[in-house]
Formats: C-alpha cells, sequence, structure tokens
C-alpha cells in the first residue's frame, strides 16, 4: 500500500507564505505525476498544480505566479511554495501521486491521495 503524508499547513496572514509537502511511502516503484489540488467549503475538489517526473509544471489560473511546485525523485516527495496567500487560498490541500507498484506486487499503475493538510490565510 501506498501513503501520502501531507505537512507544512497552518494559519498565516494575507500576504504571507506556506511550503507544503507531501511526501509518499509504501510499495513505490516509481513515480510518474505528483500534484496538489484543493478544496474549501462548499465548493468541489480543484487542480492546483501538477508536476512531471521530468519536471513539467502546469498551474491553475488562480495562483500562477504565486504558487511553486517542486520535487525530489530520490525522496518520494513533492512541495508546494505558496507566496502572496489570498483569503481565497483557504483550503484543505490534498497531495495526489500517479504510482507504479513494483513489478514483484503487479507494476499496477495508480492514483494515491493524501489525507489533507489545512491552509487558512487570515488575519
Amino acid at each position: 500500500q501506498v501513503q501520502l503524508v501531507e505537512s507544512g499547513g497552518g494559519l498565516v496572514q494575507p500576504g504571507g507564505s506556506l511550503r507544503l509537502s507531501c511526501a509518499a511511502s509504501g510499495s513505490i516503484g516509481w513515480i510518474y505525476d505528483m500534484g496538489w489540488y484543493r478544496q474549501a467549503p462548499g465548493k468541489e475538489r480543484e487542480l492546483v498544480t501538477v508536476i512531471s517526473s521530468s519536471g513539467n509544471t502546469n498551474y491553475a489560473d488562480s495562483v500562477k505566479g504565486r504558487f511553486t511546485i517542486s520535487r525530489d525523485n530520490a525522496k518520494n516527495t513533492a512541495y508546494l511554495q505558496m507566496n502572496s496567500l489570498k483569503p481565497d487560498d483557504t483550503a484543505v490541500y490534498y497531495c495526489n501521486a500517479e504510482v507504479r507498484m513494483p513489478l514483484f506486487l503487479g507494476g499496477s499503475i495508480d492514483n494515491y491521495w493524501g489525507q489533507g493538510t489545512q491552509v487558512t490565510v487570515s488575519s
């Protein structure tokens, strides 16, 4: 089984910064895409950003220029640097990873989700 654990959430003032981490562990052969989603109260979960194993990135228009996704393949970890935070960024942030299982466990490719970490932007 693969587990994704997010960390780094918390309370920050408008204009401040936070850095989220997503560490994958378990039966991992290789991780292809890793991404961050978020869900605010009363809203659907939305894509924030995604990064491929080669470093190709994509961002939602609402966070372009403010958020930066990165990853360390050796550590199976993704990061989300969030700058110039706004109250509208308040949400639970979820990590997602496309994982290939080791061949001895079947070698299947599946998506996994973390439990989420709360980000609150408020004065």
